[in-house]
């Protein structure tokens, strides 16, 4: 995938994930679809920065990478949701590619699907719409069944509720 099918993900799956997270459609739900687009973007577009130095779908394309940004959240309460940017960049790589990517790096053995669509193909944006909204659903389904993902969204939405007086 491209840079543009990266920040497209991010963007949808801030719209998608806000309104899993505060499905009431008002204050609360745009408040969290603002609160995740940045972070979701960063992560999107983070692996790419290998890049400019190291071994491009190696170097921060990996299990390792992804490890450290779903730490940083409980080791520093800060970076919510970066790490979920981090994974769909991943994703996004692994469907909408031929090429495969190092997950263990370095060991540098690339893993992929048999299937892909490249970026410059007519179907990259459709097919970058609906693993987005396979993402929605999967996050949807881990959110109400395994485990509340908004716990980065407490001190944000109550800053806000108090600033309107809700």
């Amino acid at each position: 995938m491209n840079k543009k099918g990266h920040v497209l993900n991010a963007a949808l799956l801030s719209i998608g994930l806000g309104y899993v997270l505060e499905p009431s459609g008002d204050v609360p739900t745009f408040v969290a679809i603002a609160e995740m687009t940045v972070p979701l973007v960063l992560g999107a577009l983070f692996p790419d920065v290998d890049t400019a130095f190291g071994k491009h779908r190696k170097t921060l394309h990996n299990f390792l990478v992804l490890g450290i940004f779903v730490a940083f959240p409980i080791l520093f309460d800060n970076l919510h949701f970066v790490w979920i940017g981090v994974l769909t960049h991943y994703i996004l790589d692994l469907f909408g590619s031929r090429r495969g990517l190092a997950f263990f790096y370095p060991y540098e053995k690339e893993y992929s699907l048999p299937i892909g669509v490249t970026t410059s193909s007519k179907w990259a944006d459709l097919v970058t719409v609906l693993i987005t909204l396979a993402e929605v659903a999967l996050f949807a389904a881990v959110h109400y069944y395994v485990v509340p993902l908004d716990g980065g969204l407490d001190g944000g939405l109550d800053a806000v509720t108090t600033l309107l007086g809700l």
